[in-house]
């Protein structure tokens, strides 16, 4: 799946998870700060396996300090879709965003200032924001959102990065389905791998030989190849509700009365229905 898809997907699932909205699940409900915030994190933590690849949406969004991390990981997980994705990647990812997240100092004016989550959200929200190419090629506009955005919740609404390990795990978990989905799959199990019997590969012909791979990447190609027609079909709407569940937040937190609006639209429309 494209990086800008994984970013959508991620921002999606935490607004379906995190709102409480009529058009959201509502199963780990944050606050408006940390639905809109969390969207932007999550689309980033979204991005996070692919931190194993030297040419892809991470290593070119926050030069040099992106690089030297690609680089990192893909050597500590064996390369590009392996170890990050992973069950174990999954995990891996989560317990830093916790361990991360526990690095803070004391401040008379501001009290507990968060700066582990602080700096992941910095880093997250970067990799989204390139991904989504929301400030174009300028890497100094994408430095400064992403610093301004971590900056201002970590010291006016620091009790919200109680969600980051959570919301680290579901970018992940997201990114891993995603390409899940396509054809080349992901090994899910890393680092135990099974290979396809050889008479899975001997007979090309039957339905489910795209599913394991001779490496032993597991897969449910629904969307075809990266970047696919399908892919394109199924994230446009995905993405569109990621936009509307940020949107509904952002107006709730500003007092307006979106869930009246909503009943009131809903009614009219069962009304023209019946």
């Amino acid at each position: 799946m494209m990086g800008g898809h994984h970013a959508a997907s991620g921002a999606a699932a935490w607004v379906a998870v995190t709102s409480t909205t009529p058009i959201a699940f509502g199963w780990y409900p944050v606050s408006e700060v940390g639905v809109m915030t969390g969207a932007l994190v999550c689309a980033g933590a979204a991005l996070l396996p692919d931190a194993d690849h030297h040419n892809g949406t991470i290593s070119h969004s926050l030069p040099p300090v992106s690089e030297a991390i690609t680089k990192l990981v893909s050597g500590l997980s064996g390369g590009h879709r392996n170890g990050t994705h992973s069950i174990l990647g999954i995990a891996a990812f989560t317990a830093i965003a916790w361990l991360v997240g526990k690095l803070s100092f004391h401040t008379e004016t501001f009290g507990d200032v968060l700066v582990g989550p602080g700096i992941m959200a910095v880093l997250l929200i970067a990799f989204a924001v390139r991904a989504l190419k929301l400030t174009g090629q300028q890497r100094w506009w994408t430095w400064s959102l992403s610093i301004a955005l971590a900056a201002f919740v970590a010291v006016f609404a620091p009790e919200e990065w109680y969600w980051m390990p959570f919301c680290v795990g579901l970018g992940c978990a997201v990114h891993i389905l995603g390409d899940f989905l396509t054809t080349r799959g992901v090994p899910l199990l890393w680092p135990l791998r099974f290979r396809s019997p050889r008479w899975v590969r001997r007979h090309r012909w039957l339905p489910f030989d795209d599913m394991w791979s001779p490496k032993g990447n597991l897969s449910l190609p629904i969307l075809g190849d990266a970047g696919s027609w399908r892919e394109w079909v199924l994230m446009t709407p995905v993405s569109i509700y990621a936009l509307v569940g940020v949107a509904w937040a952002m107006l709730d937190q500003m007092g307006f009365d979106t869930l009246g609006v909503w009943e009131s639209a809903t009614a009219l429309v069962a009304g023209a229905v019946g």
